[in-house]
């Protein structure tokens, strides 16, 4: 693996699309590999909903030397999104101008606001422009809402993975039920919990909701069938796993207020909001593109993707067969790898026969 480097920079005002301004927005972000001297080596990875910005806990094997995303060639980078509880500014950090945690007092936030301010992160660093940017779920809508909004450093190429060009009422009815079981929490109180007595029970059956959300009919049957725990037999194995996975998503210390934020984010997604017809906005993304579906996604079905990669005329789709769900594009490493390195590949190939083209 590359060596890994955490950093975090604060700008001292960011303008948000509601009209609110954040007073000492903070960031922080992982980087692995060599800013070139061109500084158009960088691929940005955004990250999914529920995870952190760093990129080795959830596609570590394809992180490194000679490896898909190979930090020989390219100077990866992965930052906590706007409204997250992993180092940027969101409902648990301190609100300068009161001094206390911002809570459900903290602005609303878009996709528009999350890419916008990353994008000023990068050109802090001197980037020039972005070799490509990619992502699933969550960071699916970053990775096409960059292609759109984000002229400097813009993206030379995208990948989006399990992804869609607007959030429909299937996935926003998930994200609503998810909301609900928080604020059915008593130590919810309206959004104005501390610290040490939070809706931890709430978020908890929110993950565990999720974790439904997230993988398929099959893959449960073959996981748990109709087993019992032997120790408890009024127990079935599949709820066993689900408080499991409830209890250790608290143990990540994952903000209640931020899970909130960030799931009313991803419903206000949708490319065409102010920039016009749905179609037209996705027939402007241009540049060389990847859509990645997994075929027994029921969270964001395959058909969503050959939608959106139909609208974009220099986009390519490929569907994994697998059965571990929209969590098979945090799963399937082999796979998603083989993809990567196929579509940079093809665009290092294209861009050498541009230079070469342009001295003749």
């Amino acid at each position: 693996m590359s060596t890994q480097q955490s950093h975090k920079i604060t700008l001292k005002e960011f303008q948000l699309e509601c009209g609110r301004v954040l007073q000492q927005a903070e960031t922080r972000y992982f980087t692995w590999g060599t800013l070139n001297k061109q500084r158009n080596n960088v691929l940005v990875l955004f990250h999914a909903l529920n995870c952190s910005p760093n990129a080795e806990e959830w596609w570590g094997p394809l992180i490194g030397a000679d490896k898909p995303l190979d930090t020989n060639k390219y100077f990866v980078f992965s930052a906590n999104a706007l409204g997250g509880c992993f180092g940027s500014t969101g409902p648990s950090a301190i609100d300068p101008a009161s001094g206390k945690r911002f809570g459900v007092d903290f602005p609303a936030i878009t996709p528009r606001d999350m890419v916008r301010l990353q994008a000023k992160v990068l050109e802090h660093l001197g980037v020039q422009s972005v070799a490509c940017v990619m992502g699933g779920g969550l960071g699916g809508m970053l990775a096409l809402e960059w292609s759109i909004e984000v002229k400097h450093p813009r993206a030379v190429s995208m990948i989006t993975l399990c992804s869609c060009g607007r959030q429909q009422p299937w996935q926003i009815g998930w994200s609503e039920c998810q909301r609900q079981a928080i604020y059915a929490d008593p130590h919810w109180q309206g959004g104005h919990y501390s610290a040490e007595s939070s809706p931890s029970s709430g978020l908890s059956i929110a993950r565990m909701m999720a974790m439904i959300s997230y993988r398929a009919h099959s893959a449960y049957w073959n996981k748990f069938g109709r087993g019992v725990r032997s120790q408890d037999q009024s127990e079935f194995n599949v709820e066993s796993y689900l408080h499991y996975q409830g209890k250790k998503f608290l143990s990540r210390g994952f903000d209640p207020a931020s899970y909130v934020t960030l799931t009313q984010a991803m419903d206000s997604h949708d490319v065409s909001r102010g920039r016009g017809d749905y179609n037209e906005v996705l027939a402007s993304v241009k540049i060389p593109s990847m859509v990645v579906s997994i075929s027994s996604d029921v969270l964001y079905p395959s058909v969503e993707q050959e939608d959106l990669c139909s609208h974009m005329p220099n986009a390519q789709h490929h569907q994994i067969e697998s059965d571990q769900g929209h969590d098979g594009f945090l799963l399937e490493h082999t796979k998603i790898g083989t993809l990567f390195r196929g579509f940079l590949l093809d665009r290092e190939v294209e861009a050498h026969a541009h230079q070469v083209a342009s001295k003749l």
